[in-house]
């Protein structure tokens, strides 16, 4: 089979880069291996997609799974978290509504984010860093 060129995350680009150097594989090699353990998982006969998804979508409790059933709910969570942080864009919603917020800078110190105004930000205070 020859290899396909596929958008991955980065954070999982990075797991699968620390994993492997213990493993012997290559990044590539490692998230291969990942696959073929959650296809395994999901095609599991111990691993009820009925089950699955029904705690997915809220109407089944997460604790009457079994630990099968519970690794394929865990990843499709991890999925839909890393999603969700991936499409969040805090900095137009807070300039869409006005507000002001605060977040670090490269080197540490607090910076005040204020869409309203056009001065230049107040230097740094150490108190603050």
């Amino acid at each position: 089979m020859s290899d396909v060129e596929i958008p991955i995350a980065v954070d999982l680009l990075l797991a699968a880069q620390a994993h492997g150097v213990g493993t012997g594989r290559s990044a590539a090699e490692q998230i291969a291996h990942w696959a073929r353990i959650g296809q395994e998982l999901e095609l599991s006969p111990s691993a009820s997609p009925r089950r699955i998804a029904a705690v997915l979508e809220g109407s089944a409790s997460y604790d009457d799974l079994n630990s099968v059933e519970k690794v394929c709910v865990r990843g499709t969570w991890n999925e839909r978290i890393h999603d969700a942080i991936a499409e969040l864009d805090l900095q137009l919603e807070f300039e869409a509504a006005g507000e002001t917020w605060s977040e670090a800078d490269r080197e540490g110190y607090l910076v005040i984010r204020n869409t309203g105004s056009t001065a230049p930000p107040d230097p740094p205070d150490e108190a603050f860093r």
